[in-house]
């Protein structure tokens, strides 16, 4: 059998199942890795659409540019706090904080909040979905969990799957709704299972990503599976440059013998030439040939192939759908020329912070009011971003604008304006909440409460002068 025979055996025996065939595929074809799990989803049930752990092995943990991206979210996605508040005409009120909050202050033995937000965002750009329940040492889950060592218990998002029900029993009709999460991890390799655990879904954090999957109605997708090609196209990029440094920083050479010459001989000769002329080490190096051999180079090079320029338009195409972008990312056509002088860098941030890390922040504490009591039926958990750095140019902003509204107040103030109606107007961007006093600009007084000025007399001399009363 030759060896084309043998690589398509192998190939085959991949696809269908059988026997050992190849352990992975090529490190070029991810798109596998997107409807591994489709198959278990059906109308009453979802789960994550992609092999979560292909995602972690062939894209998180192999690419140093989805790398970069989940980096960048998690370094500024767990700098947050959360807080209690209470909505005052429509808006937030101050925070405040309350015991209920511990379990967020410190999830697990010896974890933070940025602990806790970091692994929620990894979930979510991995699987599109973060799920979490509380336990406790007595093996209690959700509500049950009440007793000592009371935590946040993560679980694994492909190990999850979300029930969904009606009163019609169609899951497809209008009033269909989620009913419970089941929790199923697979046995251990000494064949060791869990029971499946049943949840109802106000003991469940389901953290969703904002990237929606249309296809589905309750589970969210993650950013990553639009992209996956430009994934594919950068590892192969990177496995280019790989082996044009293993194999003498030259990207083709054929290397002819005489006709003459036996095949013991040739072998030889091929053996003997890849010890000396292939790796970094002897790049470069004069080659020396004998016996006939002639030497052909084939291909480009790296400045003829231009890669740099062909990798990096897919990398700015990942860092876009990441929602950090490149300048923030600083992948390298983000960092070019005059970028950070020119302010690039502030609106790339801004765009990030408001198109993106708000969004999820907002999610985030929607999600986690599942495993914490409210303080009275009025409190909302809401989001402390008075810590967060990646935002404290938005703070300076917020300060200009006070001392811009402050001003606005004492003019009108000065104008006779009722002070009352004149903050509901400046809180709401709405000149119609003025209203006015009625008294004069100048003076804030009606003139029938002006004080009355003594009379005039005239004294001897008859200058007009008052006289002072003794």
């Amino acid at each position: 059998m030759g060896l084309l025979e043998r690589v398509a055996t192998q190939r085959k025996s991949w696809q269908f199942g059988g026997g050992q065939g190849f352990t992975e595929p090529s490190f070029w074809a991810l798109d596998h890795l997107r409807q591994a799990f489709w198959s278990s989803s059906t109308p009453d049930r979802e789960r994550i659409e992609n092999d979560f752990e292909g995602y972690v092995e062939g894209a998180y943990k192999r690419d140093g540019i989805v790398f970069a991206c989940i980096l960048t979210r998690q370094l500024v996605f767990s700098q947050a706090r959360f807080g209690w508040t209470q909505f005052i005409n429509g808006q937030p009120g101050p925070l405040f904080g309350s015991s209920e909050l511990a379990i967020l202050e410190q999830p697990w033995l010896n974890g933070t909040t940025a602990d806790l937000l970091t692994r929620m965002e990894v979930d979510l750009s991995l699987a599109g979905n973060f799920y979490a329940t509380t336990a406790d040492e007595n093996g209690n889950l959700g509500r049950a969990a009440t007793g000592q060592g009371r935590r946040v218990s993560r679980l694994r998002p492909d190990w999850v799957t979300i029930v969904i029900g009606s009163r019609s029993g169609d899951p497809r009709a209008a009033d269909a709704r989620v009913v419970s999460y089941l929790y199923e991890p697979p046995p251990t390799g000494r064949g060791v299972r869990s029971e499946p655990v049943l949840l109802l879904p106000g003991e469940v954090c389901h953290y969703r990503s904002v990237t929606v999957d249309p296809s589905a109605s309750w589970r969210g997708m993650s950013w990553l599976t639009p992209v996956l090609r430009e994934i594919s196209a950068d590892r192969a990029a990177t496995t280019h440059k790989l082996k044009f440094f293993e194999n003498g920083a030259t990207l083709g050479t054929v290397v002819s013998l005489d006709k003459d010459v036996g095949t013991d001989a040739f072998k030889e000769f091929v053996a003997l030439f890849k010890e000396s002329h292939r790796g970094t080490d002897n790049a470069y190096e004069t080659l020396f040939l004998g016996g006939g051999a002639d030497v052909t180079p084939v291909g480009v090079d790296f400045q003829q192939l231009d890669l740099k320029a062909t990798q990096g338009a897919g990398e700015t195409r990942i860092a876009a759908a990441s929602g950090v972008g490149a300048i923030v990312a600083q992948f390298s056509e983000g960092m070019q020329g005059s970028s950070l002088n020119a302010g690039n860098y502030g609106a790339a941030r801004r765009r990030a912070a408001d198109m993106l890390f708000r969004s999820l922040w907002d999610t985030a504490a929607g999600s986690l009011r599942t495993l914490v009591t409210p303080p009275n039926s009025a409190a909302v958990l809401w989001p402390d971003l008075r810590g967060v750095s990646f935002l404290q140019e938005d703070a300076k902003d917020a300060a200009d604008i006070f001392s811009v509204d402050a001003q606005a107040i004492r003019t009108l103030t000065d104008g006779g304006w009722d002070p009352k109606s004149i903050v509901d107007a400046t809180a709401t961007r709405d000149v119609t909440k003025l209203r006015h006093t009625g008294k004069l600009s100048v003076q804030l007084q009606s003139p029938s409460e002006q004080p009355a000025l003594p009379a005039a007399s005239t004294n001897g001399n008859g200058n007009g002068r008052a006289v002072e009363e003794v």
